[in-house]
């Protein structure tokens, strides 16, 4: 049972990704009146770029802003103000990491301690872990020849016990997101690992602020509701010892914080609600709910958790060829169809050129007309556009052939069809490694976990522990509502874009697109459930998509979360497409059109 129930701490999350504003910790560090301030640095792609850093200098391989933006400038302030900062910009090198941090720190005058979260690292034994038949998750794909990292994510726990030896700074490598707040929380609140509903509830204020400000109005819908974009607010969590919590920011700055900012970021880059899986708990976040308390206030609770699975998983990567992906603008009457053709042209002359130089033929290849609304496929209403950019991307096993790709869009300038302007960037387009994302379970008691501090190590006995959950577990899913009636007296319907009804939010995961959306009004609930169906979702993006869509319930915000399997390219770096990690997905749903009561078409503005 948890104990000091009493007490609230404070929680500011300063960087959802490497390269967020070097505005944000500054911020929370003077105005955010936090106790804790944490950051997430860390995606699959970002991985694999360290790994290559360390690869060429032993002394590379974790986020540097983190040192340079973070420790060098605020190291005094942090020490002085007793706040404890959580990081997962250790990468691939958490050592190095902490070595340049205790430097910072010299160099301030002020003295820290640092701890270090080691075993997320499992290349060195990647031999050992092939013995175990290991699989790609969604295809089944055995683990591939040549793998350039394989991290597990590790949970809260072992952050906890980092704080809990006197740490003023913990540096993890690869960890779930909602781990560096999920961690401060059982630490400050002594929560074990039977805490489920209390350890969910922790994962999703993790999860929440785990993006920086995308909490905050960050990525909203209703975009021109929020204020100050330039000087946007970092999100504060206020959290009790039961993990409900109110969402905040700094008094002064810009953004927006209501039920639906919140609700929408709960809704990014997630599969089955029900089952949230993190090391620590399998979360079920259907029926949390979200209550304006104030001016840029909200209180969140209701989560629940379930004892967690007897696995990490872990992200692989490894390379896969070469790609090489150009733009270049080409205006005037007809810019999409000379845009079309100019693509068409260089296409086809490099495929003739790779046939004379004993060349095989592209393994992938991706052209859209950036402008004439090349991501929404036959939805697409710009087709009469006067200026484009046309972006031509490929794949083939030799660099050298797309080294040819690059030298010849040029010429085109010259020798093409009419209209190019000439191509963005610093000369010709260079062929870099495809990297992509290979994603397994391994079991936990094969993942120790350590903690090195001051020169000593410690080791967990269990950094998370295993209770088996499999999703025979969870309910079963209610069908969709029937349909709206097509006769009878209640028929009459008109249709009106999705925005008009609801709020949406999209991610990604790997292959997979995510898709969330939710009610404006509970009263539209039933019309989402009625319309917004797997079918129709799947229809609307099959230009997009290649797997199935599957949707799950959220009753707590009168809400649905989509899941689009084999939506992305092959996902991240690996992907050629224009929108590779999903984020304008929800935007285009929101455009789609759904039958509703003509009474209420009449009564509401459907202009948005």
């Amino acid at each position: 049972m948890a104990q000091n129930s009493s007490k609230t701490v404070c929680i500011g999350c300063h960087s959802g990704f490497w390269g967020d504003t070097e505005t944000a910790a500054v911020q929370l560090v003077r105005h955010g009146k936090v106790d804790y301030l944490v950051s997430d640095y860390l995606a699959e792609v970002t991985m694999s770029i360290m790994a290559a850093q360390k690869m060429r200098n032993p002394q590379l391989g974790y986020a540097t802003d983190f040192v340079q933006v973070v420790m060098a400038p605020l190291a005094r302030e942090i020490a002085e103000k007793k706040i404890k900062v959580i990081t997962n910009a250790g990468g691939v090198n958490p050592q190095a990491c902490r070595d340049a941090v205790l430097k910072a720190c010299e160099a301030a005058g002020v003295k820290l301690k640092v701890a270090v979260v080691l075993g997320d690292d499992l290349l060195p034994r990647i031999d050992e872990l092939r013995g175990l038949d290991i699989r790609e998750m969604d295809t089944g794909a055995e683990l591939p020849g040549k793998v350039v990292s394989m991290n597990a994510y590790l949970g809260g726990f072992p952050i906890a016990r980092a704080l809990s030896e006197g740490a003023d700074v913990v540096i993890t490598g690869r960890c779930v997101d909602s781990a560096v707040t999920l961690g401060a929380l059982i630490h400050a609140f002594d929560w074990t690992m039977d805490d489920h509903d209390r350890l969910a509830a922790g994962t999703l204020c993790g999860h929440i602020i785990e993006c920086g400000a995308q909490c905050n109005g960050g990525n909203f819908t209703d975009w021109r509701l929020v204020p100050d974009y330039d000087e946007m607010g970092f999100p504060v969590a206020e959290v009790s010892a039961d993990g409900s919590f109110v969402l905040g920011k700094p008094d002064g700055t810009g953004g927006l914080i209501t039920t639906a900012t919140v609700a929408e970021q709960m809704l990014y880059e997630i599969g089955d609600p029900r089952a949230y899986m993190v090391p620590d708990v399998v979360c079920d976040f259907t029926q949390a709910t979200y209550s304006q308390v104030g001016k840029d206030r909200v209180r969140v609770s209701g989560a629940k958790g379930r004892p967690p699975t007897d696995t990490y998983k872990v992200s692989t990567t490894w390379p896969d060829g070469y790609k090489l992906s150009t733009i270049f603008m080409l205006g005037g009457r007809e810019a999409v169809a000379k845009g079309q053709a100019s693509a068409d042209a260089i296409i086809k002359k490099t495929r003739r050129m790779f046939r004379e130089k004993n060349m095989g033929d592209y393994r992938d290849l991706s052209i859209e007309i950036i402008g004439g609304e090349a991501t929404y496929g036959p939805h697409a209403r710009t087709q009469d556009s006067r200026e484009v950019v046309v972006k031509i991307a490929a794949k083939h096993d030799q660099k050298e052939a797309l080294g040819l790709l690059g030298r010849e869009i040029a010429p085109m300038a010259t020798g093409g069809v009419v209209g190019m302007t000439g191509s963005f960037g610093a000369g010709r387009a260079s062929p870099s490694p495809v990297i992509r994302m290979f994603s397994c379970l391994v079991p936990k008691a094969l993942v120790p976990v350590t903690i090195e501090m001051d020169g000593s190590s410690i080791t967990m006995e269990r950094a998370a522990k295993s209770g088996g959950f499999t999703t025979a577990d969870l309910p079963v899913e209610a069908p969709a509502a029937p349909a709206l009636p097509t006769t009878g007296p209640n028929a009459a319907t008109a249709t009106v874009p999705l925005v008009a009804l609801a709020y949406g939010r999209s991610g990604d995961k790997g292959d997979n697109a995510n898709i969330g959306i939710f009610a404006r009004r509970p009263e539209y609930e039933p019309i989402l459930d009625a319309e917004v169906t797997e079918e129709a979702v799947a229809k609307y993006f099959a230009h997009r998509i290649q797997g199935k869509v599957t949707r799950w319930r959220l009753p707590g915000i009168h809400g649905f979360n989509f899941l689009l399997r084999q939506a992305l390219g092959g996902g991240g770096m690996a992907s050629l497409k224009a929108d590779p990690l999903a984020k304008a997905f929800a935007q285009m749903l929101l455009d789609m059109p759904v039958r509703v009561p003509a009474s209420l078409a009449d009564a509401r503005d459907t202009s948005r």
